[in-house]
């Protein structure tokens, strides 16, 4: 390591726009969908009966958004990445889904003016923000008997499987050797890298800022079908693969990533399965 790579890995990593800069349409294709059991079981414990308000903090295109707003009034999905309201809106518009609204808006800006909300959701992104602060301001928007959801969910790739599927598994691990060839052995995050990767905790800084619980229910996993382009996608979808870190290096990634999924699965299908998901449930 260089000693300009071990003072940039001393400092503390901050948010910058470039985190996801570029990776909104992919994040639409590449993520898997979440399992349509998260609707079921918010419905069954939280009592929904599409009359309040729900609040997703960092929505991305609104994979969760648009399979809870059925259970709401109004939906709102805030992000901070400024392609995300475009995005979402177009796959709410293929959805019919009306009665949901997008804002560029940080986590750290809130309470921003909105409205008293019923529920707040957190999935994949509380570890990017000042989680603290977003807690604290989340928690003098829920209204009294309210409920903030965070949701334990990996949705870009699968875990590595035995059992017998359909197609071949997408090549993870070359794909990751791939990215670090072309980017390097440190995860990347916008302008900074991640020495140590994300926090965790996060049970402690809900409990910090006055709520109580949680209540967990599991979700399980499934396995799915995924395209070649779907899995390429997902690479360009994680904040340590957009396409704008790798610059004029891209054409040249894309080609030696289509070569690997080419020669994983010369069908261009894939099985996949999906971890399980945990709904985190705090009052």
């Amino acid at each position: 390591m260089s000693s300009d790579e071990a003072q940039q890995d001393a400092q503390p990593w901050s948010w910058d726009p470039s985190l996801y800069a570029g990776s909104a349409a992919f994040y639409a294709v590449g993520r898997a969908p979440y399992p349509a059991e998260i609707a079921e079981g918010l419905r069954a414990e939280l009592a929904l009966d599409g009359q309040s308000r729900l609040l997703d903090v960092g929505c991305g295109p609104g994979s969760l958004t648009l399979l809870l707003a059925p259970l709401f009034a109004e939906a709102i999905g805030v992000d901070a990445d400024a392609d995300v309201p475009a995005v979402a809106a177009r796959l709410a518009a293929a959805a019919h889904v009306e009665h949901v609204s997008w804002r560029h808006l940080r986590g750290e800006d809130l309470p921003a003016g909105l409205p008293e909300i019923r529920v707040a959701t957190l999935a994949q992104s509380f570890h990017w923000m000042d989680r603290p602060r977003v807690a604290s301001a989340l928690r003098g928007l829920i209204a009294p008997g309210g409920a903030l959801v965070h949701v334990s969910a990996t949705t870009h790739e699968g875990v590595p499987t035995e059992a017998a599927l359909p197609h071949p598994q997408p090549p993870r691990d070359a794909i990751r050797r791939l990215v670090r060839q072309h980017l390097g052995d440190r995860r990347r995050a916008g302008r900074g890298v991640l020495a140590a990767g994300t926090p965790g905790g996060e049970d402690a800084v809900y409990r910090a800022a006055g709520f109580t619980g949680p209540h967990r229910v599991e979700i399980p996993g499934r396995v799915l079908e995924r395209t070649a382009e779907e899995v390429a996608a997902s690479v360009y979808s994680l904040s340590s693969s957009t396409p704008h870190l790798l610059g004029d290096r891209l054409p040249t990634f894309d080609a030696e990533l289509r070569r690997l999924l080419d020669q994983a699965s010369p069908s261009g299908r894939f099985s996949e399965e999906m971890a399980s998901t945990t709904l985190h449930l705090w009052r």
